[in-house]
């Protein structure tokens, strides 16, 4: 054991202090990693609209409008994401230093294959996709979009490569205390990565999908009503429509997964304290760990059983199995149920959303006011979404740090809570200013968007020489 004494406070500040940065980091690749693919979608909508078109204004489309509009959040979301990002790295080294001790055998390398290929193929051909929209040749300028939108990507996989091997570890072996690798293909498509992956993604396509949403129905509302706008709101209503169901699926799935390689994590997302058949589905409690029990229980007798092993008799390992060994419960039991509401408002609504486009022939209809208003108001709901969803993995594997291997408490440095709580206090006043900031230049973006007797677009019902003439 790397710590023989432990100061509770220190670890318990440490804890907060990482999940302040992570929750804050997190908010920002949420957004990217989606948005630089429909922001592909867009240019490529775009050179369809112009095909075969030479004259000056015909270089203009929605699809073009919209992409010059939302370049702009990515190129922010991107800047936060990488700021956010290296001061997250600085604590393996200042409050964690056990993790690396144990296992940066595995965990370094994949961190430097995720900077010597992901960050920078997106670090290059960002700046071309950024400034060189009328320097290089439209095809040019889509194939810069494109190895972005592939570099956030494959980004996303190398980190939860190693979040998934943190969760389900395995092809490695312990020498003297540290983790050596055995097998690299199974560390990297390990048990959970699949499930974790896929998760992660579609849940960064619904962000961005009711971020476009939100912010295209707030230009509306203000009589914003350009043909760029409805492409966009259009887009992102459908790509909701289209991913919440799927991503219902594939979370049953990554839960069936949870349950047979982390089952304590399962049980407290499910409030389960016995072990028992016919287990219950809780739709609402108050979980007391002290009395080991549900107070004000809401639940469906034998639901539980039948949706996690397809049997309503059959049995499933409540919380009282792990002998104290679990997650705390209260956290990981709400931020669930959050992610799980928020999953079925954004159900409901994007598919009233496409209802209404798809009844009011498409692009040329409009939403009514007070969907407009709810989209407005779920702008952000992605976000809470992916947090607490972050918080359900994260606290969920407590109190290890790597499952079954390194407990959290071992990888903790003994720097004093003095200092760890002045540095957080540093960190969550700045991160208040910049989320505040970023939402702030967001809607001052939106609000500014339209630009006076402007040349006209090309719109999918208009003829070429319409716009020639």
């Amino acid at each position: 054991m790397l710590r023989c004494a432990m100061d509770t406070s220190a670890l318990m500040l440490a804890r907060i202090q990482f999940a302040a940065n992570i929750t804050f980091h997190i908010l920002f690749p949420a957004i990217t990693i989606a948005l630089a693919w429909v922001l592909l979608y867009f240019k490529v909508r775009h050179g369809r609209a112009v095909k075969n078109v030479t004259t000056a204004d015909a270089e203009r489309s929605p699809w073009m409008d919209a992409y010059r509009f939302w370049v702009k959040i990515f190129a922010l979301s991107f800047a936060l994401g990488i700021v956010s990002g290296v001061t997250m790295s600085f604590q393996f080294g200042t409050n964690w230093p056990g993790f690396m001790n144990t296992v940066g055998n595995i965990a370094g390398p994949l961190l430097a294959y995720e900077v010597l290929t992901a960050f920078f193929l997106e670090a290059t051909f960002l700046a071309i996709m950024l400034f060189g929209m009328n320097r290089v040749s439209n095809r040019t300028h889509t194939l810069a979009t494109f190895l972005v939108a592939f570099g956030t990507t494959l980004s996303a996989f190398w980190i939860l490569a190693l979040n998934s091997w943190m969760q389900t570890p395995v092809g490695y072996e312990m020498r003297e205390g540290i983790a050596h690798a055995t097998d690299w293909m199974a560390i990297l498509f390990n048990p959970s990565l699949p499930y974790r992956l896929t998760h992660m993604l579609i849940a960064s396509g619904l962000t961005v999908a009711f971020l476009i949403a939100g912010v295209s129905s707030y230009r509306w509302l203000r009589g914003d009503r350009g043909d760029d706008v409805r492409v966009a709101l259009r887009t992102a209503v459908i790509t909701a429509a289209v991913l919440t169901p799927l991503q219902i699926v594939v979370g049953d799935l990554h839960g069936l997964n949870t349950l047979e390689h982390q089952p304590a994590k399962l049980a407290a997302m499910e409030g389960f304290w016995e072990t028992q058949s016919r287990q219950p589905a809780v739709l609402f409690a108050w979980p007391d760990e002290a009395r080991r029990e549900n107070r004000f229980e809401v639940a469906i007798p034998g639901l539980a059983s039948y949706y996690l092993v397809h049997d309503f008799e059959g049995e499933v390992r409540g919380l009282n199995d792990f002998r104290g060994e679990h997650p705390p419960v209260a956290p990981v039991f709400f931020a669930f149920r959050i992610m799980v509401g928020i999953g079925v408002l954004m159900l409901v609504f994007s598919w009233i959303g496409a209802y209404k486009l798809r009844r009011r022939a498409g692009m040329q209809g409009e939403l009514p006011p007070w969907l407009a208003r709810t989209f407005v108001a779920m702008t952000f709901s992605g976000w809470v979404a992916v947090v607490a969803g972050w918080y359900v993995t994260e606290i969920g594997r407590q109190p290890y740090l790597v499952q079954g291997v390194l407990p959290t408490a071992d990888a903790a440095s003994d720097v004093p809570s003095g200092a760890i709580g002045l540095t957080l206090t540093m960190y969550l006043a700045l991160y208040v200013f910049l989320i505040l900031a970023y939402v702030s230049v967001l809607f001052f973006i939106a609000r500014k968007a339209r630009v006076p007797d402007q040349p006209p677009a090309i719109t999918p019902t208009m003829d070429v020489n319409q716009v020639r003439s």
